[in-house]
């Protein structure tokens, strides 16, 4: 088990030098940078700027130099001193304006992930045992749904009724009075119940597919020989489903963490733009409608670390469900 973890500990180093490469490549395409649009800003209020203002911002933001050699400074600042460069339109380090609100949408998401296992897995198992009940279908419809409406769409429709029965706007993470507060016990506690609607609107898409899947594969293990042959022996129904046919289903869910997780928190953008909430979705849109590199770059650079360990911690929990995967991880 030690082989094959320090196996794939050595495989994402590659990994994430790519990726780092490809974000930064990605985030250069766009024509012009911040310093474009904020001259450009400027010159539309009224105010003329001269090329030697120009090429003073120019040094300030590090933008008159090379892409290879804003690269290497952005990624050696980021390994060697966690400095993720500079937000230009918040005017601040990267990392203050990056982290209160990334604890916030991991927090969530997190939340929604426990959520999506909790409704998934035990509605899966049910649907599979009782194929073609009355339940299935209600299950199988709802699921269909919860796949096809947007979640921005459900978020909402739930807010607009709320409102239009009890009058109270649900929006937000905080009241007005925790708004701006430091975190104290009052504002968890404030924060707790209006962390239900985007659970449940974040969660909904990958609770219905996730259904899907863990039904699909416990029909395939219940129809499998070993399954009848333990039937014929008289092993209980209950013994014989959750000792190997559940732990089997449930490996495709184990091996989705890797991407399940980055996307709730990617789902969160837009939801949290309706439900107004203080979390990365809309410092994200802001930043790539401005052109802010870094706090751009740094914010996918973070959510592709997250994917990978993600990645990472399924295969570790696959290797522990099942020995097979482990011995063929490393040549021997």
């Amino acid at each position: 088990m030690i082989n094959f973890i320090s196996y794939r500990l050595l495989q994402l180093i590659p990994l994430l030098i790519a990726i780092s490469i490809i974000v930064f490549v990605i985030i250069q395409l766009p024509p012009g940078d911040f310093l474009t649009n904020y001259i450009q800003q400027l010159k539309l209020s009224g105010n003329d700027v001269s090329e030697s203002a120009i090429l003073n911002l120019q040094r300030e933001y590090g933008l008159d130099k090379s892409l290879i050699v804003q690269y290497v400074y952005w990624i050696k600042d980021i390994v060697l001193h966690g400095n993720m460069g500079r937000s230009f339109q918040y005017n601040m380090p990267v990392a203050d304006v990056i982290w209160p609100r990334l604890g916030l949408t991991i927090t969530i998401s997190l939340i929604s992930l426990v959520f999506v296992w909790l409704v998934s897995i035990p509605i899966g198992i049910y649907s599979a045992t009782h194929q073609y009940s009355i339940l299935d279908y209600v299950f199988t419809f709802i699921g269909f749904i919860g796949v096809a409406v947007p979640g921005f769409l459900i978020a909402l429709v739930l807010v607009y009724f709320i409102f239009i029965e009890t009058g109270v706007s649900i929006t937000g993470l905080f009241s007005q009075p925790y708004l701006d507060a430091p975190w104290s016990m009052a504002k968890v506690l404030d924060m707790l119940p209006r962390l239900i609607l985007p659970v449940i609107v974040i969660g909904m898409a990958s609770a219905a597919s996730l259904i899907r899947v863990t039904r699909g594969m416990l029909l395939d293990e219940l129809s499998k020989q070993y399954v009848i042959t333990a039937r014929a022996k008289g092993v209980s129904e209950g013994k014989l489903l959750f000792k190997y046919p559940v732990r089997m289903a449930i490996n495709p869910l184990i091996s989705t963490i890797g991407w399940t997780l980055p996307a709730l928190i990617s789902g969160e953008v837009i939801v949290s733009i309706v439900l107004n909430l203080q979390t990365t979705g809309p410092m994200l849109l802001k930043a790539l409608m401005t052109q802010d590199m870094y706090l751009c770059g740094s914010f996918i650079l973070v959510t592709s670390f997250i994917t990978v360990l993600g990645t990472l911690l399924s295969d570790i929990l696959l290797a522990a469900i099942d020995p097979r995967i482990r011995f063929g991880g490393v040549s021997e």
